[in-house]
């Protein structure tokens, strides 16, 4: 991209799906409250068959949501950014230490007196990126690579830890602060089961996929075809599951839109604090624009799809803790995409301020 591309519209380089995705979102919404007024019945309908506590429509709607996200990471990069320390271990320390943490802090700065709001939040803040963000890194020139191994590197590793992260941050932590505890009866293997079903099937089958694709095909072949054809069908996941989830909650939303209010506050202040720090940490220990460019993003963002299947397999399809969920990407959508002006105009402070052209159209992440 040259130097006056900053002047370049965003929204131009997406595909028509992704350049509305804020008016799905908003559409998703309005067509789920239709629902739910017009059919009392329909939480009870979809309650009837579940998987792990979550009904069948809704597990569908998640699976098929992270599907074609994690078919697009490249396996084979992972030792690329564990050669790079100066990118590795701030992307660890703050997706993994400052991240949960943060969220932590301003659920209960904000949400004191709505305990189920506030522990979808901490939830929230635990699911670390693996979905959008590789589109937000791409349009703002980021490093395509980088961002793919940290997508990778945090779906590994979220497997591994977030069963752990979620008993400290709901149970153990509060206690220790004496706080008030919410009367959570939360098992490690309650989160854990939500996290392997989650996002352990969906990650698996996007390794098989390309693995596969690229053994019978190659890899211009899985990138230039297969990839397009599956990347829409992760929006498609997502719509459908605000569409049953906004049916669900649609009491809670039209009569308490002040808690929905609140919930988007604490939530704007973390994407602002965990993008502009990490931008801040990313110049400061000598990472180029586009290396820093995909440390923010990836900082910034989260996995709002794993924090609502955890939400519902806990808590319930009705409950406060997944309304906090959906209302996440809400938020994240216009956030980031402004974040993106951001970073094309922050680019000209650091020492090589020439980011490299996008090597392909952007599609749904």
């Amino acid at each position: 991209m040259s130097a006056a591309a900053p002047e370049q519209s965003v929204a131009g380089r997406l595909s028509f799906l992704d350049r509305y995705l804020a008016v799905w979102i908003l559409a998703a919404m309005a067509v789920g409250l239709g629902l739910g007024r017009l059919i009392p019945g329909l939480g009870d309908a979809l309650a009837t068959v579940t998987v792990s506590g979550v009904s069948l429509p809704i597990a569908l709607g998640l699976l098929v949501m992270m599907y074609p996200v994690l078919a697009k990471v490249r396996y084979d990069r992972l030792d690329t950014v564990t050669r790079d320390r100066r990118l590795l271990l701030p992307s660890l320390l703050l997706n993994w230490l400052l991240g949960p943490a943060l969220m932590f802090a301003l659920a209960w700065l904000f949400l004191p007196d709505l305990p189920e709001y506030r522990t979808g939040l901490i939830i929230v803040g635990l699911a670390r990126c693996i979905a959008m963000v590789i589109i937000w890194n791409d349009l703002a020139c980021g490093h395509r690579e980088a961002a793919a191994v940290l997508v990778a590197l945090n779906s590994v590793f979220q497997v591994i830890a977030f069963s752990a992260l979620g008993w400290f941050y709901l149970r153990t932590l509060p206690g220790w602060l004496g706080l008030e505890q919410t009367g959570l009866d939360v098992s490690v293997w309650e989160i854990a089961r939500s996290v392997l079903i989650f996002l352990g099937i969906p990650l698996a089958a996007g390794y098989l996929t390309r693995r596969i694709g690229e053994r019978t095909k190659g890899r211009a072949w899985y990138e230039a075809k297969l990839i397009p054809r599956i990347g829409p069908f992760a929006l498609y996941g997502l719509l459908f599951t605000i569409v049953i989830l906004f049916a669900l909650q649609g009491d809670a939303i039209t009569s308490q839109p002040l808690d929905v209010a609140r919930i988007a506050l604490p939530l704007l202040v973390y994407f602002s604090l965990m993008w502009a720090g990490s931008m801040l940490l990313g110049r400061a220990v000598g990472l180029d624009y586009p290396r820093t460019t995909t440390l923010a993003f990836t900082a910034a963002g989260n996995n709002f799809e794993l924090a609502i299947a955890v939400a519902i397999a806990t808590f319930g399809a009705s409950s406060g803790q997944a309304l906090a969920g959906v209302v996440g990407p809400l938020i994240e959508v216009p956030v980031l995409i402004g974040l993106v002006y951001v970073a094309l105009h922050a680019r000209r402070y650091f020492p090589s301020s020439t980011a490299p052209a996008p090597r392909e159209e952007p599609t749904h992440a």
